[in-house]
């Protein structure tokens, strides 16, 4: 079991190499030395698959603007594959629900306990489902609303907050954490849809505007995951 908590990316890199070091195997030889955000493969009924080409975009930018060298193609991982703490970044996303078994809760709070992150995005329809894994997960924790002054928003690129990518129920976009030990574990991104604007251009028909948004704020989630104290 892996504690990622490194203070600086180059820390970061050395760490999710030594973690991958620990099997060879064809996944060992695509991901050695390259950052992969893996995508939760989750219990409940919900379309944890949704938006398909959003993860290998945002690793193709993310090799592109910050030159950290990226895999290519998504993964989905349960939370009792034995591969999951090579990965310090968890992505889960859907329009439906998100209801792990015991089991695994007890699986994903030990993941984060040990230092793993999971980002959260709203596709519409999952909030209701993952307030309540929150609180099952950590009863004495609460989601905390993310000012547009903390550290994730310029971790890369300076944004003035989540960015607003579709309209959904014309909130506005909201950016939550779950702390523990001092710690961000979860940050989820609420009535925003960032994954949707990750996707091709032609999926969403989202605007050049949005989809750099979205992108942007990705790369920011991934740099604030690797490095943050």
């Amino acid at each position: 079991m892996f504690t990622f908590r490194p203070v600086l990316l180059a820390t970061a890199l050395v760490l999710v190499v030594g973690a991958l070091a620990v099997e060879a195997s064809a996944q060992f030889t695509e991901d050695l030395g390259r950052v992969r955000v893996a995508r939760l493969q989750y219990a409940g009924g919900g379309d944890w698959y949704a938006d398909p080409s959003s993860l290998p975009n945002l690793h193709a930018e993310l090799a592109r603007r910050t030159g950290i060298p990226s895999v290519e193609r998504d993964l989905a991982l349960t939370l009792d594959d034995e591969r999951l703490y090579r990965y310090p970044l968890l992505y889960a996303t859907g329009h439906g629900v998100i209801r792990p078994l015991p089991a695994d809760v007890e699986r994903l709070r030990r993941y984060l306990d040990a230092g793993g992150f999971l980002w959260v995005d709203d596709n519409y329809g999952i909030d209701t489902s993952f307030r309540q894994l929150v609180a099952d997960l950590y009863p004495d924790a609460e989601l905390v609303p993310i000012g547009s002054d903390h550290p994730i928003y310029d971790s890369f690129y300076r944004l003035d907050g989540l960015p607003k990518v579709h309209e959904h129920d014309g909130d506005p976009a909201q950016g939550y954490g779950v702390f523990h030990e001092g710690r961000m574990a979860i940050f989820y991104s609420w009535s925003s849809d960032i994954g949707d604007g990750l996707e091709d251009p032609a999926v969403h028909d989202n605007s050049p505007e949005a989809r750099e948004a979205a992108l942007r704020m990705a790369v920011n989630v991934v740099m604030f995951a690797l490095t943050q104290p």
